[in-house]
């Protein structure tokens, strides 16, 4: 039985993973993290530190704010905790950073996304990458993310580089943006133009368009529900014991 705190309980991500844990035979709810607190009929505390110092878990699953996951890693780690970590805004420096803090045989496994198809949509722009010239990325979210780029699109967009080797767009660039149209061309991203549209009406959505002479190749994912993440945590809950160190994408516990 693996036991399982999540911190940020009361969140709506939060709330989804606590009743997949719960629904989950071979895990085990010990408590809930969340300083807004929570009505529940199991534990629920203020922080990290309170938690470990009134409960014992294996694994931190981690849906937060991109203001408070480091802090919460940073005291789960050192005492042996193995974290699965969705919240996004963390650079790879950080991450690397907060790695270092585990003992041997604890890992910190952070996922841009939990879903299998953007794990696909991102091994698919991997594929395509060396073959195209040209790439963008525009992700679509709900009004209340709290990060942009999201995380998804910053890792498509250091896969689509990394698999570029080296290769510089042509495409016009921020050098071309009119006086007063700063930012239309969009975030550069290891070179890449990164686009994110935020609104009501959308949960999270991806396209990765990809150009060259005389065609365009768009690959698209979307997500219409909290659901279709849950079968990724129960796989990072399941799998983070098995590894150490820093684990960075979903893909890496996919067989």
């Amino acid at each position: 039985m693996i036991k399982v705190a999540v911190s940020g309980c009361a969140g709506r991500m939060g709330q989804t993973v606590v009743g997949t844990v719960r629904a989950a035979d071979d895990l085990e709810l010990v408590c809930g993290i969340d300083p807004h607190g929570a009505e529940a009929d199991f534990p629920v505390y203020s922080t990290v530190a309170e938690a470990l110092a009134g409960e014992a878990f294996d694994v931190l699953v981690d849906f937060t704010q991109p203001a408070v996951v480091a802090d919460n890693l940073r005291v789960a780690l050192p005492a042996g905790v193995d974290c699965v970590v969705g919240t996004t805004g963390l650079s790879t420096e950080t991450l690397e950073e907060l790695a270092a803090l585990a003992p041997a045989g604890t890992c910190l496994f952070y996922a841009p996304n939990f879903t299998t198809g953007a794990v696909l949509m991102m091994q698919f722009a991997k594929a395509a990458a060396p073959y195209f010239p040209e790439a963008e990325v525009i992700e679509f979210h709900h009004a209340r993310k709290l990060d942009a780029p999201s995380g998804t699109a910053v890792r498509t967009a250091q896969i689509i580089a990394e698999a570029r080797d080296g290769r510089a767009s042509e495409a016009p660039g921020k050098e071309t943006e009119i006086e007063g149209g700063e930012g239309a061309r969009g975030a550069l991203v290891d070179g890449v133009p990164v686009h994110a549209v935020r609104s009501a009406g959308y949960m999270a959505s991806q396209e990765v368009i990809f150009g060259s002479l005389g065609q365009v190749l768009t690959i698209r994912h979307d997500s219409t529900d909290r659901a279709c993440y849950m079968p990724g945590v129960l796989l990072g809950i399941r799998s983070v014991g098995e590894r150490e160190g820093l684990v960075v994408g979903l893909e890496n516990f996919m067989s």
